[in-house]
């Protein structure tokens, strides 16, 4: 970016007062970023010019905070997983409560992840915007006021549906389950969920777009906190039951650590309206917007319906082998989009604010960051699945057969790894304008449709192999259709932020070629030693090694920025190693 980051001899905290992430200034062009980000002296309510750029600092400040507590709310998940692997092990009680997962699962993207923040954090930008310009009354608070509580109904009158219809939605989602009952008590405990979610991820999207990453960032740690807690606690009473109401806690604790943060953002003063005048009244989320979103993140997420349903008559223990592999494979993927999370704020703001340009460069950063991110971690689960799985998940129930089974699914679903990042660094970039766009629907739909097909032609011949498979290739579908439809440069479309794919696809060759020849140098030094921690280290940091040194020779221009942000990652801690925080 333009501005440069702060020498200061502190780290400041991104939710702390001081981190607004642009140069203090005593008005213009960064004044208003300074306020919103809780930095800057005098009034949120003067006449300011468009906010400045953030500044590398701001964005590595934020993209910490965020990496670092969805890594601690990750492994949370890893040990929630081993939790219920040790505990339930891998046969049909788990099956069971896993087709009962498929809610919160869903839940998470459409009102989390994806879906309503696709929506809403653009609606929060431009209302931010109006606000900066002094537009009168408070175009924030006028948002909440229209929205929440229409959601909220919704979401209420969606959990009491899907309650009362478990028994057919188990019957749906997996007819040769053996044990449905058990599946459809766990679904009404986990359908509970559409409404703390839905509440959690409004909470979420208003402090992303003010520009606060602390609490949202938080919520996994608190969710997957729940969720291990109630099935120590009950689990022997209630056996895996417990699992599903501890989804219901879990998600109740997502509320409860954002609720104070977003009470003092929108307790923020702004200019009187005169009497009779609409023009504080923020613009509306049309309906039409957020079909569009939810109805991307449903057919995305509809992959795991797809996987289940093909499982689902295979022997007991498919469905928890994919799932377990899935949740492994996919945490270089969500690490990846830690940069594009933050920055999905900045670009919406950007665009708000009419500053195309600086929009489509940030898209273009991000899509070459992510991508090497990913193909680097990428590369090391499929030199070392079987080493991770057994170091993971091998205790109690979980067997030497559950883990070599594992590790094949694992080792497949990494090669849709790049086309699940690509997929989700794009579609932000359709929606940041806050506009509806069905093209996103349409390239996520013809993956779907791949998907199923390819998955129901390979589960006879493969199994849980051909299902991951069929995953990976309509996922790489989706993302190639995104990116044609979304080239062009230098402006805002009606699709959202143009990009220069010829140049994205030049850039993504070169970690491509990276990987390759380090996933392959990372399995035959995994392989070298018998002992699980042992072959895991050698495997690992060959496969890093060679990765980075492929990548720097290519000159891939997404190796830079990783390498300044693990070097930032180093400084931070050792601030914290010295005391220097305060």
């Amino acid at each position: 970016m333009t501005v440069s980051p702060s020498h200061s001899s502190h780290a400041p905290d991104p939710e702390a007062d001081d981190a607004a992430g642009v140069p203090p200034t005593r008005g213009g062009a960064g004044a208003e970023a300074g306020v919103e980000a809780g930095e800057g002296a005098g009034s949120a309510t003067a006449q300011v010019a468009p906010s400045a750029p953030v500044s590398r600092g701001f964005l590595a400040r934020a993209t910490l905070i965020t990496a670092s507590l969805s890594v601690a709310g990750a492994l949370l998940g890893l040990v929630r997983d081993q939790s219920l692997a040790r505990l339930f092990g891998a046969g049909r009680d788990t099956d069971a409560f896993l087709v009962a997962w498929t809610v919160p699962e869903f839940a998470a993207t459409l009102l989390i992840e994806e879906g309503l923040a696709y929506a809403l954090i653009p609606a929060f930008s431009l209302a931010l915007a109006r606000r900066a310009q002094g537009a009168p009354g408070n175009p924030v608070r006028s948002l909440v006021a229209g929205t929440l509580p229409k959601l909220s109904l919704a979401f209420v009158a969606v959990s009491a549906v899907l309650i009362g219809a478990a028994p057919q939605l188990v019957a749906l989602l997996a007819p040769g389950l053996p044990d449905p009952a058990l599946a459809v008590d766990c679904t009404r405990l986990t359908a509970t969920c559409v409404l703390t979610f839905g509440l959690a991820g409004y909470c979420s999207a208003a402090l992303r777009a003010h520009r606060r990453f602390l609490a949202p960032a938080a919520i996994y740690v608190a969710y997957n906190t729940g969720i291990i807690t109630t099935m120590f606690v009950l689990g022997g009473r209630w056996g895996v039951r417990a699992a599903a109401l501890g989804v219901a806690m879990g998600g109740l604790l997502m509320i409860a650590v954002q609720l104070p943060f977003l009470w003092r953002r929108l307790g923020r003063t702004a200019t009187p309206a005169p009497a009779g005048d609409t023009a504080a009244g923020a613009q509306p989320v049309g309906v039409a917007l957020i079909a569009t979103v939810l109805l991307f993140a449903l057919c995305r997420q509809s992959q795991v319906l797809i996987e289940r349903f093909l499982a689902s008559p295979l022997p007991p223990g498919a469905i928890s082998h994919l799932n377990y592999a899935q949740k492994v494979a996919q945490i270089p993927m969500t690490l990846s989009l830690m940069l594009s999370t933050v920055t999905f704020p900045v670009v919406s703001r950007a665009l708000a604010e009419g500053d195309t340009e600086r929009a489509r460069t940030r898209v273009e950063r991000d899509l070459a960051l992510a991508s090497t991110l990913v193909l680097g971690g990428a590369a090391v689960v499929v030199a070392c699945a079987p080493q991770i799985v057994e170091l993971l998940f091998q205790r109690g129930a979980f067997t030497a057969r559950d883990t070599a089974a594992t590790a094949q699914v694992m080792r497949v679903y990494a090669l849709g790894l790049l086309g699940q990042t690509l997929t989700g660094a794009l579609v932000r970039s359709y929606f940041s304008a806050g506009r509806a766009t069905w093209y996103p629907v349409g390239a996520m739909a013809a993956g779907i449709a791949v998907t199923a097909w390819a998955g129901a032609l390979a589960v006879g011949p493969w199994g849980v192999t051909g299902i991951a498979a069929a995953n990976a290739l309509g996922i790489t579908l989706t993302a190639a259709l995104l990116l044609a439809g979304i080239r062009d440069a230098g402006h805002a479309t009606p699709r959202g932020v143009a990009i220069r794919t010829g140049t994205v696809l030049r850039e993504l060759s070169r970690p491509l070629w990276a990987a390759a020849v380090a996933t392959a140098a990372g399995a035959v030094a995994a392989a070298a030693f018998p002992a699980p921690p042992a072959g895991l280290a050698a495997g690992a940091l060959t496969t890093a090694a060679v990765f980075v040194l492929l990548g720097r020779v290519l000159g891939a221009q997404g190796f830079a920025p990783a390498l300044r942000s693990l070097r930032f990652l180093r400084t931070v801690i050792r601030r914290v190693a010295h005391g220097r925080f305060r």
